[in-house]
């Protein structure tokens, strides 16, 4: 009975490691928009690129990888501000933890209404200023 115990404990920390995120959004993070892979930010400013990495792994076991993705995301929303870009744009799928993404200052840049972002499902009314 005490080694089954001694073997259940490891397991039940690393599945529950394996359900935590590991990476919170900064402060700037959170006004960065993620851009479809397919979307064309031709009208943008191109700023760089960002390379980002987390633990896809947790020894023999793999973390999920939705939340792979989500915290990749989340670490490229959060570097954007640093080369003054509001728009983040997978360049390469996720593999073994790490992704790239192109940045890009789209702020005034006028998009093609197909590659606007959906009208969003509130009642809010959104009515842009003159200048």
């Amino acid at each position: 009975m005490h080694r089954r115990v001694m073997f259940a404990m490891p397991v039940a920390l690393i599945a529950l490691a394996g359900a935590c995120t590991f990476v919170k959004m900064a402060p700037g993070g959170a006004q960065v928009q993620v851009a479809r892979s397919d979307r064309d930010l031709s009208a943008c400013q191109r700023r760089g690129e960002i390379e980002v990495t987390v633990k896809d792994r947790l020894g023999p076991y793999s973390r999920d990888p939705i939340r792979v993705r989500d915290e990749l995301e989340t670490l490229a929303r959060n570097e954007a501000p640093g080369l003054r870009a509001d728009t983040v744009q997978p360049k390469t799928e996720p593999a073994d933890g790490e992704q790239r993404f192109f940045a890009f200052r789209c702020k005034g840049a006028s998009l093609n209404a197909a590659d606007a972002p959906a009208p969003a499902t509130s009642s809010a009314q959104t009515i842009p200023l003159k200048e």
